[in-house]
């Protein structure tokens, strides 16, 4: 894959979106290899876009059953013939669910990890509020939120490159774009429950950041 960096578009199928998700899924996974429970239970994924990562980390936790999600309801079907394709097993049909409208996330059903991948980024802060209210309504007692991707580090940037990224973000002219910082995540948590585990430098200035239940 060519890595040099395409234009920004946060559409699913963009080439933005496919070269970001090429370049740091293996970090990624080695960090989900570590936190992921060992028993058979059920991963719930925010914002599954395109599928590619629950179709890239599914085959290594065959003992998970991935449920993928999406506020778009277009990606749905993608996600769902990507599964067949693959002739995975342990990736549920993907689910409609707005991290901004309650009503579509999922009742009475319980996960222990929930994943969310480069979103914040291209979002408005007010989704990280629902991020945490939701993940609050629907973790196990021992489980957890995994949260990647760029942020400022209570109110430093880590990197010249991820302050040109914010100032890109910025200048594109939609509402709410731009790094978020983990102090606002972190306030978002306390008002739901949550709070703040574990915080890992990743690879390109990124951050893992792990949240459980207060």
């Amino acid at each position: 894959m060519n890595l040099d960096t395409p234009p920004l578009d946060p559409h699913p199928f963009s080439p933005s979106m496919a070269w970001a998700g090429f370049r740091n899924r293996d970090a990624i996974l080695e960090v989900l290899r570590d936190i992921f429970p060992r028993k058979k239970c059920r991963v719930l994924e925010f914002a599954s876009g395109s599928g590619m990562h629950v179709h890239y980390f599914a085959p290594h936790f065959a003992h998970l059953t991935f449920h993928p999600s999406d506020k778009d309801e277009e990606v749905l079907p993608h996600i769902e013939e990507r599964t067949r394709q693959s002739g995975l097993r342990n990736v549920a049909k993907p689910r409609r669910l707005d991290l901004g409208l309650p009503h579509t996330w999922p009742d009475g059903e319980e996960f222990h990890a929930i994943y969310c991948i480069d979103v914040l980024q291209v979002a408005p802060v007010s989704i990280a509020d629902g991020m945490m209210k939701c993940a609050s309504k629907v973790l196990a007692d021992d489980g957890l939120l995994f949260v990647y991707g760029p942020f400022l580090d209570y109110g430093r940037f880590t990197a010249a490159s991820n302050e040109e990224f914010d100032r890109r973000l910025r200048s594109a002219g939609e509402a709410g774009w731009g790094l978020k910082d983990i102090a606002e995540l972190d306030r978002a948590a306390g008002r739901n429950g949550m709070r703040l585990d574990d915080e890992i430098d990743m690879p390109s200035n990124d951050f893992a950041l792990i949240y459980r239940r207060a």
